[in-house]
């Protein structure tokens, strides 16, 4: 069977699944609201579309797989506000896999946290993800549709991490006290979501992180000594001169469990510390 994938919001992690599956014979579709995006998306093997703006509902009526990484807005779910009565019409759906975010848990005080600790999200970001989760399930539970929910921990891989801002000087430690974060490298996340293709489990929720959780100034530590430049100074959170956008990631702390991408899934994360894969990225 040729299987078929329409990819909403065809980004970073979306883009690290197709080169696992183009090489396997699937058809990939992937939307973005840039046209600036078109053309590498189109590079990767991917029939990149606009979207907004162009009718994908023959492509969903022909898909096997639907994966969704766009956020949420005030308004919901742009994707189901747009396309709920045809994803719930799509004849052949295998799996559907929405990528969420560790934002849902809230603050924990650096306490660990699993797929079945309730959600108490402290951010605006967080609880417009909750509320996505929830709209998603409801259509699922409506319908009958193979949704499984991913929720991402802090990103990083080719392009993205720390390197650029130890090298050019403006990285920053900064120091708040039992401050916790999560993270995946975003191989390892193309990993987690093939492993749930190959053997899908509808309605099940995934925490998709690494091993070791971790101060965020232990990792900019780290990459200033891989690249054999000086620790940046610590700045204390309280008195550091922030973003609001950049102190809300400091609003929540806690260490996230992995077991259940293992024990069901089978996977064997690449890079199971940011150690191991910041070390790689220099390579």
């Amino acid at each position: 069977m040729t299987f078929s994938m329409l990819s909403f919001g065809h980004g970073y992690s979306a883009q690290a699944l197709a080169e696992e599956l183009i090489p396997a014979g699937w058809a990939i579709t992937g939307t973005t609201r840039d046209a600036a995006n078109l053309p590498a998306i189109n590079a990767q093997g991917v029939n990149a579309v606009l979207w907004p703006g162009t009718d994908v509902s023959g492509t969903l009526k022909n898909a096997t797989h639907l994966l969704i990484s766009v956020a949420p807005n005030a308004e919901g779910d742009p994707v189901l506000n747009a396309l709920s009565d045809q994803i719930a019409a799509a004849p052949i759906l295998r799996w559907i896999g929405y990528l969420s975010t560790i934002g849902v848990y809230g603050d924990h005080g650096g306490a660990w946290v699993d797929e079945d600790t309730p959600l108490t999200p402290a951010t605006k970001r967080g609880k417009l993800r909750v509320q996505a989760e929830a709209d998603w399930q409801g259509l699922a539970t409506r319908y009958d549709l193979p949704l499984h929910i991913f929720r991402l921990a802090g990103i990083y891989g080719p392009g993205r991490g720390p390197f650029a801002k130890v090298r050019s000087g403006t990285a920053r430690r900064i120091i708040k006290k039992n401050q916790l974060f999560s993270r995946i490298h975003v191989e390892d996340i193309a990993r987690v979501l093939l492993a749930s293709i190959n053997a899908p489990n509808a309605g099940r929720i995934y925490n998709v992180c690494d091993n070791n959780p971790a101060p965020p100034e232990d990792v900019i530590a780290y990459a200033a000594k891989l690249l054999g430049l000086p620790v940046p100074a610590a700045v204390d959170y309280d008195t550091a001169d922030m973003t609001p956008m950049a102190r809300s990631f400091y609003a929540e702390s806690k260490k996230v469990r992995n077991d259940r991408i293992k024990a069901e899934l089978g996977v064997e994360l690449r890079y199971p510390t940011y150690q191991d894969g910041l070390t790689a990225l220099m390579k």
